[in-house]
């Protein structure tokens, strides 16, 4: 399991695509290139990342799955899976209060089933994004 800045290293050649050395050390803020070196090379040993044929670091694409467990990668932005739902929960939350404004009789049953489930998914996807902070 990655941990601290090797995971930190992976994420940022994930995110960014094929690097060099001195790109991951000048994007992760290390203080020399040896220290990025050091962090590439448990990524190349584990199978995380692979180099092409110019030298520059690559994640493999195999080993995602296992990093990334529980979360969805749209475009650069790795985002938890849980926050599609959230968003989804929150919308509907919205829609239907404001029709409770016209029917108030199911007011109550909608307020406590709707922010139950709403704070259960935000508490679920800052649990999991917390889990990955970059």
């Amino acid at each position: 399991m990655l941990k601290g800045n090797t995971l930190r290293t992976y994420l940022q050649v994930l995110k960014h695509g094929p690097c060099e050395l001195r790109d991951v050390q000048h994007a992760m803020d290390f203080s020399t290139a040896s220290l990025a070196s050091y962090h590439l090379n448990k990524l190349l040993e584990a199978g995380y990342v692979r180099q092409d044929r110019s030298n520059r670091y690559v994640a493999s694409g195999e080993a995602v799955g296992d990093v990334l467990e529980g979360y969805s990668k749209v475009g650069s932005t790795i985002l938890p899976q849980s926050a599609f739902f959230a968003v989804f929960i929150s919308i509907l939350i919205a829609y239907f209060a404001y029709q409770a404004l016209e029917a108030p009789s199911f007011v109550p049953y909608l307020v406590v089933v709707a922010a139950g489930a709403a704070l259960a998914l935000w508490y679920e996807t800052f649990r999991v994004w917390k889990k990955l902070a970059i």
